[in-house]
């Protein structure tokens, strides 16, 4: 009762004081040696987080990431931390479909893929394809990059999926009708709140759409953590959280716990701190089926999947 009054409170429950408070009832994870786990924009903050916690699983890391050096400097840090880890940098730009196209064809064995990458533009900007940024980065390429990586994940005899959302997610509805946000003033946190409501959505599509290959689907958020995309995007929430944020370790734990605890979570799901969380607390937020089914159809069409 204590954890679900934490949660909903959002502050006590996202903060640094739920962390400790909740995992004081934990079990360590146990080594997942063999396993291989990419995960996409892991050359700092809470992306790079999870790679050193997989990495001391006995995990091999695939760090997918759109700036090498940083990618490089990641890697240094986990070996740093980790001697004699498998840690592997490759680029992959999520925005990108050719960028996720290339970087898949290079992948021939996985079993856990962490979404993770983000970007939070302060002004509207489209990508060469012609898509918003943030509905790119955060749908679109995940969607190309699940779908290419089908095979070799179903290859696995324990293939996980995890999506990285936002708690931000609670404050937006499904936007169907304006996936790309065209419409109003464009707010760069508004549009990546709307786009983390998106990836929540596509957990149960995803869980479906690939039940015959026995993928499983997860969402996730993180609680507040100190990062340097919230230090560098959302500066004045920064300034006012600091004293109470999550480190990085410790907003990344459940996204390494999804990928490593057996037996596997219940797919489909939506977690945060080890427990599985509600889709939606405001009234104002349900989606109907036929948003679903809409936003559904645009994004399946502009990600390019059959």
């Amino acid at each position: 009762m204590l954890d679900t009054i934490a949660d909903r409170l959002v502050v006590p429950g996202y903060s640094k004081w739920g962390y400790r408070l909740r995992e004081k009832t934990w079990t360590a994870l146990e080594p997942v040696r063999g396993v291989r786990a990419v995960v996409t924009g892991a050359g700092s903050g809470i992306g790079k987080a999870t790679a050193l916690g997989l990495a001391r699983l006995g995990a091999e890391v695939v760090l997918a990431v759109r700036d090498e050096r940083k990618g490089e400097a990641a890697k240094a840090e986990i070996l740093a931390a980790v001697p004699g880890a498998t840690v592997e940098v490759r680029l992959c730009d999520v925005s990108s479909p050719e960028s996720v196209r290339r970087f898949a064809a290079e992948i021939d064995r996985l079993d856990v893929l962490v979404h993770n990458a983000g970007v939070l533009p302060q002004e509207r900007s489209v990508t060469p394809d012609g898509h918003e940024l943030t509905f790119a980065t955060h749908v679109l390429g995940p969607l190309l990059l699940t779908d290419l990586l089908r095979p070799v994940l179903a290859a696995s005899p324990d293939p996980r999926v995890v999506f990285v959302s936002s708690g931000g997610m609670y404050t937006q509805r499904l936007r169907a009708d304006d996936p790309e946000y065209r419409e109003g003033t464009y707010k760069g946190a508004t549009a990546y709140a709307r786009t983390k409501r998106m990836q929540v959505t596509l957990v149960p599509l995803l869980s479906e759409r690939y039940a015959s290959d026995g993928i499983a689907v997860h969402g996730m958020h993180p609680g507040w953590a100190d990062t340097p995309g919230v230090a560098g995007s959302l500066p004045g929430f920064h300034k006012l959280t600091r004293a109470f944020l999550r480190t990085s370790e410790e907003g990344a734990d459940t996204i390494v716990w999804l990928a490593a605890t057996k037996p596997a979570p219940r797919t489909g799901r939506f977690w945060h701190d080890r427990r599985e969380r509600p889709t939606h607390v405001l009234p104002t937020t349900a989606e109907k089926p036929e948003d679903v089914a809409e936003f559904w159809r645009y994004s399946k069409d502009a990600a390019g999947l059959s």
